[in-house]
């Protein structure tokens, strides 16, 4: 449904606008949070996501993906308003067990709405203009921080209460949308059972590969341009005012997401991802031999994109791997084992950041090693082609 896709597209948008984006690790700093205490909140969180996963994903396919995605975008709305007012460690917190409810609820529930919006056409090109667009939104409140908030976190805050309050009552305009008579033919009768569900998801070993590969590569990625970078333009000499320019032209490297299906096409599926893993692989121990200001934004730019080339990818063969008509709640599952193994790796990041950055960074290059290993693997057990991605 057309409606569907253009209010999806809208939500992830202003949910992408993140005013706070550029500062995000000093505007916590400034409430007297600590970088460990951070990744030890988001370890907390993923825990608690991958434990409301399931159920949520169960919930879902009873109330609808409809009902799930306004329930969470208005839950969503309450969050950044803690997060706006929070002053300590049990403010920050709370808005992450928030999150984790949104998140819970969201993986899998979106991507299901979005493939049945589409009726499983060009799912690759719509996963990649939706994550693109999430991108989008965040460029465009990078420069609007750069020229309205300057080092007004608490504005900054704030502008992200207003821009997730649109996006809740964008929700409002969504419709529920029934599975397509062709999906239902390619998939046995079955009684709607969460142990099927799980069997399917996750009683495959070759599976699992992927998952874990996903993982690392996202975990990777998050705690380089979610919480290194700002330590890394610090590191740089680089003043707080030019985080929000150096954000919003990093941001803008990521909206090559659109381009994953094309580069799929050309690279075929190992070749794709193995450039990625090596891409963002080979950044992190850039970035961990130096501090210069230019190769530093470069670096964490390559990361950026490889992540947002990476993602559609992802999506696109973890919604290929549904065996059932339970599509929220397999994805919830699979999600539910990508946060799981992220928490660890989160909390790892942090551990070895108040270490030393470029200790975290070489962290990362790990990671991708292995996630690049897990992830050739995984190819070619599935002897996946170019042309198995539409």
């Amino acid at each position: 449904m057309k409606q569907n896709l253009i209010l999806l597209y809208t939500i992830v948008f202003l949910q992408g606008m993140v005013f706070y984006g550029p500062v995000a690790v000093l505007y916590r700093q400034a409430a007297g949070i600590t970088v460990f205490q951070m990744t030890l909140i988001e370890g907390v969180s993923l825990v608690l996501t991958v434990g409301l996963e399931i159920p949520w994903g169960i919930l879902a396919e009873k109330i609808g993906y409809r009902s799930t995605m306004v329930t969470c975008c208005i839950v969503f709305f309450i969050s950044k308003i803690i997060f706006w007012q929070a002053v300590d460690f049990a403010g920050f917190f709370t808005e992450r067990v928030l999150l984790a409810v949104v998140s819970a609820g969201l993986s899998g529930c979106d991507t299901a709405l979005l493939y049945r919006s589409c009726r499983g056409e060009d799912t690759h090109w719509v996963f990649s203009l939706y994550s693109g667009l999430g991108l989008a939104g965040l460029l465009c409140s990078s420069c609007l921080y750069t020229l309205v908030v300057g080092e007004n976190f608490r504005l900054a805050g704030l502008l992200t209460v207003f821009s997730y309050g649109l996006a809740a009552l964008a929700s409002l305009g969504l419709r529920e949308v029934g599975e397509p008579e062709e999906e239902k033919e390619k998939k046995a009768p079955e009684k709607r059972s969460p142990v099927k569900a799980f069997r399917a998801a996750l009683w495959n070993p070759r599976l699992l590969l992927l998952l874990v590969a996903a993982a690392l590569m996202e975990q990777t990625n998050w705690a380089v341009t979610v919480v290194l970078n700002q330590l890394q333009y610090q590191r740089s000499g680089l003043e707080v005012s030019a985080m929000g320019v150096i954000l919003a032209g990093v941001s803008l490297v990521g909206l090559l997401g659109v381009f994953s299906k094309k580069l799929t096409g050309r690279l075929g599926i190992l070749g794709a991802g193995e450039l990625l893993f090596a891409l963002t692989g080979g950044s992190c121990i850039l970035l961990a031999v130096t501090a210069q200001p230019v190769v530093s934004i470069l670096g964490i730019a390559v990361v950026s994109g490889a992540g947002a080339l990476f993602t559609p990818l992802q999506t696109e063969l973890q919604n290929r791997q549904v065996k059932t008509s339970q599509r929220a709640t397999e994805l919830s599952i699979q999600s539910a084992f990508l946060n799981g193994a992220g928490a660890l790796v989160s909390v790892a990041f942090g551990r070895a950041a108040e270490g030393s950055v470029p200790g975290a960074f070489l962290l990362g290059a790990a990671c991708c090693v292995l996630g690049g290993l897990l992830y050739g693997v995984w190819c070619g057990k599935m002897r996946y082609k170019a042309d198995n991605v539409h």
